[in-house]
């Protein structure tokens, strides 16, 4: 009778057996599809982020030969003569008046700062007064005026 008994019950688990393992089997598929699901939708993301900032650097780099093309033409337009003789004379003497006066107020700043500093003595006022900027100053000036010139006039500017 306990073999009968041990037989049906051994039976009926051997039977369930690969029931259970094919169950166990699903739930862990289920559970790699969800992780791949994951994944994939991840992926999209990062594609479609990098996809919209290909279109904002594609729409700036338009942008940006839009407004040097605009600058352009404003500097050909500028270049124009209007045909009204003081007008062209006012125009053509803008800059250098703007040069001229921005170089008289940096002197006098620069003649006001090694006055007002004569007590320490003029040549510790003037090293005082001659900083890296007014160094890059001038070269920038210099380079304007005399090597931008000779570049135009050897046709390389």
């Amino acid at each position: 009778m306990i073999e009968t008994l041990l037989g049906g019950l051994l039976g009926g688990a051997f039977r369930l057996a690969p029931e259970l393992l094919k169950w166990l089997d699903r739930q862990g598929e289920r559970g790699h599809e969800l992780a791949m699901q994951d994944k994939a939708l991840e992926f999209e993301k990062i594609r479609g982020a990098q996809r919209m900032g290909e279109i904002g650097a594609s729409a700036e780099a338009a942008w940006n030969t839009g407004a040097i093309e605009a600058l352009k033409e404003a500097v050909v337009a500028q270049a124009r003569p209007s045909g009204v003789k003081w007008v062209d004379a006012l125009s053509t003497s803008v800059r250098p008046t703007v040069t001229y006066l921005f170089v008289l107020t940096y002197i006098g700043v620069k003649l006001s700062t090694i006055v007002g500093s004569v007590q320490v003595g003029f040549g510790a006022a003037l090293l005082a007064a001659w900083t890296a900027a007014d160094q890059a100053l001038l070269s920038g000036i210099l380079n304007y005026w005399f090597l931008n010139r000779t570049l135009e006039k050897a046709g390389r500017g």
